[in-house]
């Protein structure tokens, strides 16, 4: 695999205890297209030329819908594998830009797992697969080929039993022989940078301003599972019955729900995630 790691030196003011300042309104209306973003005030930046293939990417994996109930509309238009696009990409790779040593892309992109691009990047993220993701056989061997040389793959936002169950099964069906595993709160993932005190469940913004902190009856409460592969290197983590899109794309938009969630959990976990990822 064409994978470059990069060497992470987090700033020191990335301690718990450091003070994030609100976002000024990272949200708008835009059109549901990949190819069209609106970057609404996100801060935009340069990257050294001379080193273009040492900088991160977030890559989000554009998926097709197996026909179930649910918003997945097939791979060109608005679907649940675009959920919380763009602003969540954008203000998370501004977050890493801002907060870390680390060179970020500030736009990210998008590509489908039998793209020949996907091996250039070590790190994707899928967002609520259990509505109708169903991957293709092709997708199936490459997303296994993909894992088992090196990247990581981050599932999201997805809740309750049912939608477990769809992601479960596209899963064996990408490794018919490994289990996920639920991950202690002492696995070193939620202490690498930021030191989490708690597995957070983080609810999406309606959700919150509801006074709720979980988004279906059948999620009480946040499950991390990891998939490893035989040398013990976790390969996926499952972020099951939380939104951590959700903190990072709506972090702009009421100032109670950016300390309690994006602040105090969302960041620090994807920071977390994405370091532990390009250094294991």
């Amino acid at each position: 695999m064409n994978r470059r790691f990069i060497a992470i030196s987090l700033i020191s003011a990335l301690l718990l205890g450091a003070t994030w300042g609100l976002a000024q309104g990272f949200r708008r209306s835009r059109e549901l297209r990949p190819e069209v973003v609106d970057r609404n005030g996100v801060p935009e930046w340069s990257n050294d030329e001379h080193f273009k293939g040492d900088v991160f990417t977030f890559v989000r994996i554009r998926y097709g819908s197996g026909g179930g109930v649910g918003r997945g509309f097939g791979r060109g238009g608005y679907g649940t594998w675009m959920t919380d696009f763009p602003d969540s990409d954008l203000n998370l790779s501004f977050r890493l830009h801002q907060l870390t040593a680390l060179d970020v892309d500030p736009n990210g992109k998008i590509i489908e797992l039998t793209d020949d691009e996907l091996f250039d990047y070590p790190f994707i993220y899928i967002v609520e697969p259990g509505h109708n993701m169903w991957l293709t056989d092709p997708e199936c061997a490459a997303l296994r080929r993909y894992l088992l040389n090196g990247g990581f793959l981050m599932v999201d936002d997805f809740w309750g039993e049912a939608e477990y169950r769809n992601l479960y099964e596209n899963m064996k069906r990408v490794f018919p022989n490994r289990e996920p595993v639920e991950l202690p709160l002492e696995h070193e993932i939620f202490h690498c940078v930021f030191d989490l005190k708690e597995k957070p469940q983080i609810p999406g913004i309606n959700a919150f301003f509801a006074g709720q902190t979980t988004e279906r009856w059948d999620a009480p409460h946040a499950n991390y599972k990891g998939i490893f592969d035989d040398e013990g290197r976790m390969m996926v983590i499952i972020c099951h019955n939380t939104d951590t899109g959700d903190g990072w794309e709506r972090e702009g938009e009421d100032p109670r729900y950016f300390k309690q969630y994006s602040e105090k959990f969302a960041y620090p976990l994807g920071i977390n995630i994405i370091t532990y990822a390009m250094t294991h």
